[in-house]
């Protein structure tokens, strides 16, 4: 299922709850969870929890229903006609977010106007994904919308569902070049890593725990999931095992390029500039993001796999590696 139709499933579950006679093929839904229809892990919890209330018996899940196609077909025409629209303006927003430059905010914006723009008229896809270009955070973007469309959206309610959402799946709209490994790609990789509340586990590289059902890695597990990871696919691989990293100097000496790795001679972390880094915490127990200079950083590195410009790579080549280390080359394992 596409991301555009993901991220609207809130509004759908929430209009089918409405009707009980909908309640039960909404169940059934739900129930091809288990059988790998992916796109319906990003039915907020909120929506779950407004289950538990409900007597609902558990119908009989019939595996040929999980394909889009099949399930559009078994609902009735005003649902077909209902899901239609939704995914008609869920297309126009992503087109938008586009032109303004933040495709990889796609997800929240629509998210945010299946949730809550019901009574919004004259409703102007550009207009709203101009909000969204200039606001300087999650914030001062939900006092925007407010403001501009006369809606209450509390800040901490709707964060709480996108983190959920962005935990369920990978942002395929964050990828600026989806047929290299490049360093600018491996910044928002942490970036989506932290916003959507990764955990740590030992041995995980973001891949989504089947049990818990939320995406956990270790701390080179950030980055091995980063060169695992097919955006075409949606799949991780096995082909990197091991972080291989290059310590390039001190700090002093590092550029200011978002997708340089830092370095403290025990863990690593995603320098996503404006002074800041991202890492996968053991002792925190999630990606956390915090000042560098609050860390114990104390070398920038190269990352084997990750394509640098060549604003990097002229200054590696003017920079002289560690006598201690002949290669300069280093590897961790996952």
């Amino acid at each position: 299922m596409s991301a555009t139709v993901a991220a609207v499933l809130k509004k759908i579950a929430i209009y089918i709850l409405g009707d009980e006679k909908k309640r039960g093929k909404l169940f059934v839904l739900i129930g091809s969870i288990a059988a790998g229809f992916l796109g319906l892990m990003c039915l907020p919890v909120a929506v779950l929890s407004s289950m538990g209330s409900m007597e609902i018996e558990q119908p009989e899940i019939n595996a040929e229903m999980f394909s889009d196609s099949s399930l559009f077909e078994s609902l009735d025409s005003e649902q077909q006609a209902k899901i239609t629209e939704i995914q008609n303006s869920g297309q126009e927003i992503e087109d938008a977010m586009r032109g303004a430059g933040v495709r990889s905010q796609t997800i929240k914006a629509q998210l945010i106007y299946m949730s809550y723009f019901d009574d919004v008229q004259n409703f102007n896809a550009q207009s709203y994904a101009n909000l969204f270009a200039v606001a300087p955070n999650d914030s001062d973007l939900i006092a925007a919308i407010n403001s501009t469309y006369g809606l209450e959206i509390d800040y901490d309610e709707f964060m709480r569902t996108y983190t959920w959402v962005m935990n369920s799946t990978i942002n395929e709209y964050m990828f600026t070049d989806r047929t290299t490994k490049n360093c600018s790609d491996l910044a928002v990789w942490a970036e989506n890593a932290y916003v959507s509340g990764w955990g740590f586990k030992q041995g995980a590289i973001g891949n989504r725990d089947d049990v818990d059902r939320i995406r956990y890695a270790d701390n080179a597990g950030l980055m091995l999931g980063f060169l695992n990871y097919d955006p075409t696919e949606k799949v991780f691989s096995s082909d990197y095992n091991t972080l291989v990293f290059t310590e390039q100097g001190s700090l002093d000496t590092m550029p200011e390029v978002a997708g340089i790795g830092l370095f403290d001679g025990s863990q690593h972390g995603i320098y996503v500039g404006d002074g800041e880094v991202i890492y996968c915490s053991e002792s925190v127990g999630y990606v956390t993001k915090d000042l560098v200079s609050n860390g114990g950083w104390v070398s920038w590195c190269t990352y084997e796999g990750v394509d640098y410009p060549q604003e990097v790579l002229d200054l590696i080549d003017g920079t002289e590696v560690d006598s201690e280390n002949d290669s300069g080359e280093n590897s961790a394992e996952n």
